[in-house]
């Protein structure tokens, strides 16, 4: 489809330009947008006509933007968002999340004004360009964070997506070296120990057992002994006295 630009548009033409393009981008952006008009005689009478007020408006608002540019340009906005440890967003940034928070700063943008190709899907300082104007275009820095304390050591340089993946592995590090420390005592030294402390227990308890025999037998051979020496005793005794009382009964 040809048309004819009634105002610039990157990439394509200046105001007045005839030029051919997809139907589809000529129905649903340079016409709804009132960028262009369909190329047909009586469009093309149209704009000679309205030529001259179309470069006094484009003037004056080209005029507009690069007063606003200026204040805008190279200003730095936070976005706080949720993000894994790896700085991946749970979602993404889009062009309307960025014109929201410029203009809760004072600045008028619109979201078709925001310059973003691909959302913004992870942590960190991106640049985002904004056409102001099609003659007017200024960068902004977005600044994407888990925290506003993330947002400002990001500000001053740090690179928190490499920060956090050197922290995990520095603690999975520690980990692993913890664990064999502690493998390592448990089945070396400790078990060394507990064997050499077992040996002397058993080898006390022995020692114990054969004390208490010692003790314990003179104790009974005592007590036996002399008892038993006692009944002796007492039958030779009555053996060397019934003979003595039969030789009397025999006189």
């Amino acid at each position: 489809m040809e048309v004819i630009l009634i105002e610039r548009v990157a990439k394509l033409g200046q105001i007045g330009d005839v030029v051919r393009v997809r139907d589809g981008f000529a129905r649903n952006f340079l016409l709804p947008q009132g960028k262009a008009l369909r190329a047909t005689k009586q469009n093309k009478e149209k704009f000679e006509g309205m030529k001259a007020e179309l470069e006094t408006k484009n003037a004056a608002k080209k005029s507009d933007a690069s007063e606003s540019g200026k204040k805008l340009d190279g200003q730095r906005f936070v976005l706080v968002r949720q993000a894994g440890e790896t700085g991946q967003l749970y979602g993404s940034v889009s062009a309307r999340d960025i014109a929201d928070v410029v203009a809760k700063h004072g600045h008028k943008v619109e979201r078709q004004q925001i310059v973003l190709n691909i959302p913004i899907k992870i942590i960190g300082l991106h640049a985002v360009a904004i056409a102001l104007h099609p003659e007017v275009e200024v960068k902004i820095i977005v600044n994407v964070a888990r925290s506003e304390d993330e947002a400002r050591r990001q500000a001053r340089g740090e690179d928190l997506t490499v920060a956090r993946s050197e922290q995990e592995e520095a603690k999975a590090e520690a980990r692993v070296a913890a664990d064999k420390i502690f493998e390592k005592s448990q089945e070396g030294p400790v078990a060394e120990d507990e064997e050499t402390a077992e040996k002397p227990i058993a080898k006390s308890k022995k020692s114990k057992a054969i004390d208490s025999v010692e003790q314990v037998d003179p104790k009974l051979t005592s007590g036996k002994g002399p008892r038993g020496q006692k009944k002796t005793d007492m039958a030779t005794e009555q053996a060397n006295v019934n003979p003595a009382k039969k030789s009397k009964k025999e006189k």
